[in-house]
């Protein structure tokens, strides 16, 4: 499966890069980075220092989007630390990013190959994928799928009392990606807040016996304090990696294709998205939207793949 990373790293961003590194049945054909977690230029850095991690140099990383496209920028640096890589001091990355911009590197890629053969992983705001179907319309017939990381449903909102974070960054952006008619594959906060990252599970982690697990456990442990507090639970969700994991063993989740629209205009409920999961609307279906997930199912893929780097 060719692929594209479209990410805000972010600790569960990175672990969403490693485990596709350990999938031989994906080709990660590059990672494109957009403002969102922390700022572009450190979003970048951190994917650069993430291939670092584990001496995979030959992959593109190209810096992307620095702002959402009409609002002011927000980040979620309260959650992800000042860096976004809080957790684990890395050194410095070993190259810069590989020139050319996000959204040219996009097109060009999808363009290059068949019809249908390359899928996006959109893992932060939308911004990029919207640049690059306003750019060239013609990748609305040329992108296989998109699977993305965002909305929320029964669980209503993480950065807003209605608003998952990714959607809320740039609402319009995502708008578009949900307009275009690009075949969707969401993983909302329905999904993720099933998936907490316990003690127990970053314990399995931290016992893999290379040196990414202990890596990737450290990460999780500083990200997930925040949410883990905020929901009271033990551990916090695990919500970007869903995008490669579903990839791998769909058969680990279940949803339904369902509209969903995204809530550009009210100042209350900006970047709402709003599923018809009974149809109530009789709108097109544009999304397979997950719902239910094997958490133990989920946890024992991320292990096995980890401990193959």
């Amino acid at each position: 499966m060719k692929i594209i990373i479209d990410t805000d790293p972010g600790q569960d961003d990175a672990l969403t890069i490693l485990l596709a590194l350990a999938s031989p049945e994906i080709e990660l054909l590059g990672v494109t980075t957009v403002a969102g977690n922390v700022p572009v230029a450190q979003t970048t850095e951190n994917a650069l220092k993430t291939f670092d991690l584990v001496g995979r140099t030959d992959i593109p990383v190209h810096a992307g989007a620095d702002r959402p496209l009409l609002r002011p920028g927000v980040t979620a640096t309260h959650v992800h630390g000042k860096t976004g890589f809080e957790g684990v001091d890395l050194p410095p990355p070993s190259r810069e990013a590989t020139p050319g911009h996000a959204v040219d590197f996009i097109i060009r890629t999808v363009m290059e190959n068949p019809p249908g053969t390359i899928t996006l992983c959109t893992i932060g705001p939308l911004t990029n994928i919207t640049l690059a179907l306003a750019k060239e319309p013609a990748l609305r017939e040329r992108i296989g799928q998109i699977v993305t990381m965002s909305c929320a449903f029964s669980e209503v909102g993480n950065i807003t009392p209605t608003a998952e974070f990714n959607i809320y960054v740039d609402p319009h952006a995502a708008r578009v990606v949900f307009e275009s008619g690009i075949p969707l594959v969401v993983f909302p906060l329905d999904v993720t807040h099933q998936l907490h990252t316990s003690k127990a599970r970053l314990e399995r982690l931290d016992a893999i016996p290379n040196r990414v697990g202990p890596v990737v456990a450290a990460w999780l442990r500083f990200e997930k304090r925040f949410e883990a507090t905020k929901y009271g639970t033990d551990g916090g969700p695990l919500h970007d990696p869903n995008t490669v994991l579903w990839l791998l063993r769909p058969d680990l989740y279940r949803g339904r294709e369902v509209n969903v629209e995204i809530e550009t205009e009210s100042a209350l409920t900006m970047g709402m998205s709003v599923v018809d999961w009974w149809g109530i609307t009789g709108k097109k279906k544009n999304a397979l939207f997950m719902r239910e997930v094997d958490v133990e199912g989920v946890y024992d893929l991320v292990i096995e793949r980890l401990s193959a780097l």
